[in-house]
Parts: C-alpha cells; structure tokens; sequence
C-alpha cells in the first residue's frame, strides 16, 4: 500500500509541477495531495515538501490550521476568473460555461471561505 500512495504522490508532485507553468492546471491542490500521499509513504519526501521554500508553508498553514493565505486566495479568484473569462473569449457552448460558472463558483466558496493563516 505505501508503494501506491508513493506513486500517487509523485504523480501529484509531477502535476503540481506542469501547474506552475500551465495556467488551467492548479499547482497547490497537487502538491497538498502529494503532501498527503507521502505522509503515508515517505516520510523523506514529506519532509522535502514541508521545508520547500515555495510550497512548504501553505502545506503547514493547511496541515496545521485548514487556512489559506489572502496571496493564495486572491490568485486563485483572479485564476479561476481568468479561466472562465478565456472560455468566454472562445465561445464555448453554453451548457459547458453553465458547468464551468457552478464548479468555479464551488471552488472560490470553498477557497474563500477558508481561514487565513496565524501571522
């Protein structure tokens, strides 16, 4: 079992990283998957991701207190925002904007709900 949460854990590394350099691919959600997956597999590697200086501490703020930093959350709204504004540059169907507009709405709820994190 540790072998699998190993491989998923760095299929999650290896998403976050294409998310750094493709705006419709989120980077932290995958590198806060890979943090959950190596603290059941590798605890050298979840070592590595909790002192990474660019991912480790919004993985302590959410380990820590399900908190979000007001930087991260105000990238997400204007990446969630853009997405949807590209689709409608594009003139996607309809149907598929309606889909889009209730699935980024869900996220920017969740997202921006979330608590900051102690200064």
């Amino acid at each position: 079992m540790r072998a699998l949460w190993l491989v998923l854990g760095l299929i999650c590394v290896g998403l976050g990283i294409l998310g750094a350099f493709l705006p419709v691919l989120p980077t932290t959600p995958f590198m806060l998957a890979a943090a959950y997956c190596f603290a059941r597999s590798s605890p050298r590697l979840h070592a590595w991701l909790l002192n990474h200086p660019t991912f480790g501490p919004a993985i302590g703020d959410w380990q820590s207190h399900g908190a979000i930093s007001r930087r991260a959350k105000s990238l997400a709204a204007a990446a969630m925002l853009a997405a949807f504004g590209v689709s409608l540059l594009l003139r996607v169907p309809n149907w598929v904007l309606a889909v889009q507009a209730v699935v980024l709405c869900g996220a920017a709820t969740f997202v921006l709900s979330r608590p900051e994190p102690p200064k």
